[in-house]
């Protein structure tokens, strides 16, 4: 008589049957086609490209980013080959206006730093041999490995251990010039802090910025990172996070000013039972180019991550990109994730670029998901608002307005919300809508 189990079946979960030859428990074809590896060529196979990696899910047929899994990561400006515009982090960003930040020796004054912040905190001006740089992430992109290359001192931010901080962190970084420079900042959140760190960044710039922030065991911090730069300047930032065992990450983007804003958060648990946050909010106007990505790697279980991004166009000319990615790794078990992106177009002649990515190799998670969602005013909003007397002017204002107060909400730092609702304000009055 054969033993019939009652245990529930699991995805990826050990068989207790023996397996397929030539097949993985989780049912993965192992074929040479898959794998690349013959015995004449060990990585022959279309499908393992440079980022293909053992056990995996395949490389993208050759393509080497393809996965951002084997995304190539390095301090080395020589590793990153120079950009044509072809590369999949790159198809959507118009190289010609990113004025040498990827061709050029940075050479440029970086923009001035000041920080105001509450008792206890200690800011440094530090060398490129202080040990905290490079903690939190390596570049992984050209331009993030040029400034990398070309910085000469960096800023660093530390909340002692066991601190919970009354008021917020004030950075503000001031351009004052438009010559190609790199910046580098450090944010250290020691274990059980608490704390609020707002990153604002003015003035006329054409800079490569890294932000590195390291979250210690039990922190909790919550960063703002604010565009509001003049119209000619260019902004190149790479913000990376080191989360810690049950640490809370929220990281907010506002990208308003400035010609043309790539702004790369990225989240990678370091230690379980983390919780990350990253909530986005940009109104691009004729002309401008707002680029985001996101990028959260799962590689420890029992994390959860929520990502929200949304923005509004107007004006012709004016182009907004997110890409989101999120990367749940195979002993990321017990993973809860989600992630949307919500574009508003107001006028003709605008471009929103969304695309949402999942890439997932375990099933023992709690849940994945993703959406994207991208379109003009809803008429029978309009209508009802009309209907009440309301005009037609004012009626859009109020809808864009609702449709963006739901990210400056998440801020909430009282003063920070009133900042940015005035901006918003100013950016709806700038037109008829």
């Amino acid at each position: 008589m054969t033993d019939i189990t009652t245990e529930k079946a699991r995805i990826g979960a050990p068989s207790a049957q023996p397996f397929i030859d030539g097949f993985t428990e989780e049912g993965e074809n192992l074929s040479p086609i898959n794998t690349g590896s013959t015995t004449e060529q060990p990585s022959s196979g279309p499908l393992a490209g440079a980022s293909s990696k053992g056990h995996s899910h395949g490389g993208g047929v050759g393509i080497p980013d393809s996965s951002r899994a084997g995304r190539l990561t390095s301090y080395e400006l020589e590793a990153f080959k120079a950009l044509t515009g072809l590369e999949e982090d790159w198809r959507f960003t118009p190289l010609r206006r990113l004025r040498g930040l990827h061709t050029e020796a940075l050479t440029g004054n970086a923009p001035a730093v000041s920080v105001s912040a509450p008792a206890g905190v200690t800011v440094e001006t530090v060398g490129r041999d202080d040990q905290r740089i490079g903690l939190a992430g390596i570049p992984e992109d050209r331009v993030s490995a040029n400034a990398w290359a070309n910085f000469k001192e960096a800023t660093v931010i530390t909340v002692p251990s066991e601190t919970s901080l009354e008021s917020e962190i004030t950075v503000t970084l001031t351009g004052t010039g438009s010559d190609a420079a790199a910046q580098h900042v450090v944010v250290v959140a020691e274990k059980f802090s608490k704390g609020v760190l707002v990153l604002g960044h003015e003035g006329t710039a054409v800079v490569s910025e890294n932000v590195e922030i390291i979250l210690e065991d039990g922190a909790d911090l919550t960063v703002v990172s604010l565009q509001e730069w003049n119209d000619d300047s260019v902004h190149a930032s790479s913000q990376q996070a080191k989360i810690g065992r049950d640490a809370k990450f929220k990281h907010i983007v506002v990208s308003l000013g400035g010609d043309l804003v790539r702004v790369t958060p990225t989240a990678r648990f370091a230690a379980p039972g983390g919780e990350v946050e990253l909530f986005g909010l940009y109104f691009a106007d004729a002309g401008q180019h707002l680029e985001h990505r996101t990028f959260v790697d799962h590689a420890q279980p029992n994390c959860v991550s929520n990502v929200l991004y949304k923005g509004a166009l107007q004006g012709k000319g004016a182009h907004t990109v997110w890409v989101g990615d999120v990367l749940i790794q195979k002993n990321a078990e017990g993973t809860d994730s989600y992630e949307k992106n919500q574009n508003l177009v107001l006028t003709d002649g605008c471009r929103a670029d969304s695309v949402p990515n999942l890439e997932i190799e375990t099933g023992l998670i709690e849940g994945a998901g993703h959406a994207s969602a991208t379109g003009r005013f809803d008429d029978e909003h309009l209508f009802y608002l009309m209907a009440r007397g309301i005009p037609e002017d004012v009626a859009r204002r109020l809808v864009v307005r609702g449709f963006l107060n739901e990210i400056i909400q998440k801020i909430k730092v009282p003063a920070i919300e009133e900042r940015l609702t005035d901006a918003v304000e100013r950016e709806l009055a700038a037109t008829d809508n």
